[in-house]
């Protein structure tokens, strides 16, 4: 896929694997769009990238995903949907009652599935309308493997890998040239992953891996240690569990 010249729209664009994309985005000769929640932090983005155009807004909520889109449309519309955003909640045990287990899950569930359900339709028809255009969706590793201490984000990923298979082969169906591109990172150093000392490559390696599978037209981008674990897990599943779950997650959660 030839991404120069492209109109490249990242949500949870302002900080980690977001903001690099952007800037690599931005070096290969990509016009970009980025949002996110916090206004300082697209402030801080757009004053490391002038040419970057930055857009306050939540996937969670519809109506600010409408007044993207009316924005969007303004500005000339896009050419690639970076779906991005993503939260992850503080670790819990599940075998322990806690109220707040249905509130993090639910919330998780709203941004990291729902959230790319609800953005990508409302610029669905833009998309299909344009010669080479794309939609990426970001699973994760736990989408292969799940992890003991963050079992809805993991649950929140396997809803949108088997979404993006079954949206892809819908858009196939239909004749539409739609690209439908999963991204499948491993553990990456970002402010969500701070507290774990496990093995972690850098936001700059994940979108070389990442860029590189859109040139191919990998349908399934997988980057680093996902490529590993995706082998392993088939072949040897008890082993793969335990290197997504290590001795010490299972002190987290006594």
């Amino acid at each position: 896929m030839e991404l120069k010249g492209k109109t490249i729209l990242i949500t949870g664009g302002a900080s980690g694997i977001g903001l690099e994309a952007a800037k690599q985005f931005l070096e290969i000769g990509a016009k970009v769009i980025i949002t996110g929640r916090n206004q300082e932090r697209l402030d801080a983005a757009k004053s490391m990238h002038p040419n970057l155009t930055t857009i306050k807004s939540d996937v969670s909520k519809e109506e600010d995903v409408k007044l993207l889109f009316n924005i969007v449309s303004q500005l000339g519309g896009i050419d690639i949907l970076y779906n991005n955003a993503a939260v992850l909640t503080s670790p819990f045990n599940l075998g322990v009652v806690n109220d707040k287990h249905i509130v993090n899950a639910a919330y998780e569930m709203e941004v990291n599935y729902f959230g790319v359900i609800r953005i990508n339709n409302i610029f669905m028809d833009m998309l299909k309308s344009k010669k080479e255009a794309a939609i990426i969706n970001t699973t994760s590793i736990l989408s292969m493997v799940p992890s003991l201490i963050e079992a809805t984000y993991s649950s929140s990923k396997v809803a949108l890998a088997f979404y993006t298979i079954s949206l892809r082969e819908h858009l196939k169906i239909v004749g539409s040239t739609l690209k439908i591109f999963e991204l499948i990172p491993p553990l990456v150093a970002t402010e969500m992953t701070a507290e774990r000392n496990d093995k972690k490559i850098s936001t700059e390696q994940m979108v070389k891996g990442l860029i590189k599978g859109l040139q191919k037209n990998q349908d399934t981008i997988r980057v680093g240690d996902a490529k590993l674990v995706d082998i392993i897990r088939r072949f040897f599943p008890k082993t793969a569990f335990g290197l997504v779950n290590p001795k010490k997650a299972n002190q987290i959660l006594k």
